[in-house]
């Protein structure tokens, strides 16, 4: 099965539902279905060929995932494409992914003509939603000039063609393109299914980014003829409202954002009550946080791990195992058990399976690992050591198969000849209830190779505790080894598009001029 048939099967079912709504209005079933077939029939009688690679820059718009779907029926690949990404890293990707058809919003319309310089593979610039000079044709025009009716298939859909373009993200090095499949898509779909059963077609509330994780799940719903309400962006108060008003049963949020609704102000006298589940992945989450989110918003939290290159669910943890008989986390810090569709383990570095309890590399097999990254058979014979994809995480199992993430391989400090995992270091520091959030890498030190060093965001409105207090507190619950040496105190934590905190951002200035960066 190709991605679009994954959609048409939902508006099959459901031709009339709304499909997509905003604060504007809403597009039902048919109307999307009969629009991304007019972008198809533009895209072939443009020249887009069978297979071609079509990328959407714009931010969480109705008209945008449209363009998704014409790419899609068009046979072409989905090239995901971050409308916040800097201009340069922007044409990096676009010209290393051969994009062939960029459409794009208004917003991002400054940025033309330096990929045009930049992206000489670039055939075709689409502007989504006014007529721009930049643009060679404005999609409202181009498809009132197309044919309608169904597009016929130009590709068989097998199970080994590549569905769509992603990219690593660029926070551990330059962005890769990551190769995903037919197979991969129906693996990500049925996992998330199996994982989440839906007690009714979801209404899934779309306020991260399209560009990262939300986009994909926003696709996936759509399968189930699920609603899809699109925000512009993440803001707290509209999240809410947006719940509220139209009876959200699901949403993706990373941490960083959940953490931000529980402290917006009045929001425990909100209605929750429609809400199935909150996905919540992409870094370790405050175990406090976590209690307080399930008291808040009700036994509807969902853990997962996965990356782009094992999307989204290669292990998880449903609502109704978080908590135990005692109203405790049952599995305090866990990402979940493996998923039905992958094998995951723990490795060492010569390759072998470690038994429970040893931390090592989190290894993955199974439909949903990439099938490798878009022309660089070297990363991809790194990442795929000894027959396993590789994730680059550092965890372990239990007897029972719960995982455990301790933190990124590569941010491991050491210390005085002791491994110190940043992650377990922020979870204490998390606990703290004037922290918002935090993030804990090393630095050089004469003495000690490196020293534990934190920047903490504390919540809005909370006078910041002295620095020798929050780390009294932290050394209640790590010990002298692993308490920071040195903490400050910062407005705003960096964070990626997708809502990481930027650790190597934060660590750069105290490395400047260093022989060597660990």
């Amino acid at each position: 099965m190709r991605m679009i048939d994954f959609f048409d099967r939902g508006a099959r079912n459901a031709p009339d539902r709304p499909c997509m709504v905003t604060d504007t209005g809403s597009r039902s079933y048919r109307e999307v279905r009969e629009r991304s077939n007019r972008i198809a029939h533009a895209l072939i009688a443009d020249g887009f060929a069978p297979g071609a690679h079509g990328a959407v820059l714009s931010g969480n718009d109705p008209t945008a995932f449209e363009a998704i779907l014409g790419i899609l029926r068009a046979d072409g690949v989905w090239t995901m494409a971050n409308n916040r990404a800097s201009v340069d890293e922007n044409a990096y990707l676009l010209d290393l992914l051969d994009v062939d058809t960029l459409f794009f919003h208004s917003e991002v319309a400054d940025r033309i003509t330096a990929f045009r310089a930049q992206c000489p593979n670039i055939r075709r610039y689409v502007s989504i939603d006014v007529p721009l000079a930049e643009a060679d044709a404005f999609l409202g025009d181009w498809i009132a000039a197309a044919g309608d009716g169904e597009v016929p298939e130009r590709r068989s859909g097998a199970p080994d063609d590549l569905a769509f373009l992603a990219n690593t993200g660029g926070t551990t090095g330059r962005s890769r393109g990551v190769m995903l499949t037919n197979l991969v898509w129906q693996s990500l779909v049925s996992s998330l299914v199996a994982s989440m059963p839906m007690k009714q077609p979801p209404v899934n509330l779309v306020a991260a980014p399209m560009t990262h994780a939300a986009g994909p799940l926003a696709l996936a719903s759509m399968a189930l003829g699920g609603t899809v309400v699109v925000l512009p962006k993440f803001e707290p108060a509209a999240v809410l409202d947006a719940i509220e008003r139209h009876r959200v049963t699901y949403m993706f949020l990373p941490p960083t954002a959940i953490y931000m609704l529980l402290s917006h102000p009045g929001m425990r006298t909100r209605d929750f009550s429609s809400l199935e589940y909150i996905s919540y992945a992409g870094a370790p989450m405050s175990l406090d946080r976590l209690k307080e989110a399930i008291e808040v918003f009700g036994p509807v939290m969902n853990a997962s791990f996965g990356q782009t290159e094992s999307p989204m669910c290669v292990t998880a943890m449903p609502p109704h195992l978080h908590l135990g008989a005692d109203g405790e986390l049952a599995h305090p810090g866990s990402c979940g058990q493996a998923n039905l569709l992958s094998r995951v383990e723990i490795m060492d570095d010569d390759g072998n399976l470690l038994p429970p309890g040893q931390h090592g590399e989190i290894v993955v097999r199974g439909p949903l690992v990439m099938a490798g990254y878009y022309k660089n058979p070297e990363a991809t014979a790194e990442a795929s050591r000894f027959g396993w994809h590789h994730t680059g995480d550092i965890g372990y199992r239990d007897d029972n198969g719960w995982f455990f993430i301790v933190d990124r391989k590569k941010d491991m400090i050491i210390s005085g000849g002791f491994n110190v995992y940043p992650a377990e270091v922020e979870q204490a520091l998390h606990a703290h209830p004037a922290v918002q959030d935090c993030a804990v890498f090393g630095t050089p030190d004469d003495k000690w190779g490196e020293q534990v060093t934190a920047v903490v965001e504390c919540r809005a409105g909370v006078t910041p505790p002295p620095v020798e207090d929050l780390l009294a507190f932290a050394r209640e619950r790590l010990g002298a080894v692993k308490t920071p040496k040195q903490l400050t105190y910062i407005d705003s934590l960096p964070r990626s598009n997708a809502g990481k905190v930027l650790r190597a951002e934060l660590r750069k200035p105290y490395w400047q001029n260093r022989e060597r960066t660990i």
